[in-house]
């Protein structure tokens, strides 16, 4: 893993940890934002505006469903940076 995306996925676990109001040693990257933290859909709405707003990048919201947790969060935003 590049320096870069070490980078990328700490701001990412940053945002996500922000908005969930939790400590970033309590969430993993396979842990459920929903069934796990008690997140609800306007908090993944903030997770997904905040993304865009940090990286400058546009995610539709039909991935949402895809950002169930860090590791399908990270796939989205690299996909999203890959596309610009």
């Amino acid at each position: 893993m590049s320096a870069s995306t070490v980078e990328q996925r700490a701001g990412i676990k940053e945002i996500v940890c922000d908005i969930l109001e939790l400590e970033e040693d309590e969430v993993t990257d396979e842990g459920l934002f929903k069934e796990e933290y008690g997140a609800d859909s306007l908090r993944a709405i903030e997770i997904l505006a905040g993304l865009e707003k940090e990286f400058k990048i546009t995610i539709d919201q039909s991935e949402l469903e895809r950002m169930v947790n860090l590791d399908g969060v990270y796939a989205v935003v690299q996909e999203s940076i890959d596309a610009k």
